[in-house]
């Protein structure tokens, strides 16, 4: 017996997904000029692990913001 998505109550109100969203964008956005920065410099692959954090939390926001949870 699963949930289907009509049962299913949406918590966020509308200003709260427009912050979600918003801190998503933003996260992506730093995301993306910090992997332009590491291989313009030529860092070391290592560095590119702490990518992780800003795609992570702009995946998170977005993904937040579009099923209202």
């Amino acid at each position: 017996m699963g949930i289907s998505p009509s049962i299913c109550v949406a918590n966020l109100g509308p200003g709260e997904r427009r912050k979600r969203l918003g801190v998503g964008i933003v996260a992506l956005v730093v995301g993306v000029a910090s992997s332009g920065f590491l291989v313009y410099f030529g860092a070391r692959p290592a560095w590119s692990l702490l990518l992780f954090f800003p795609f992570f939390i702009g995946a998170l926001g977005y993904f937040q913001s579009r099923d209202k949870t």
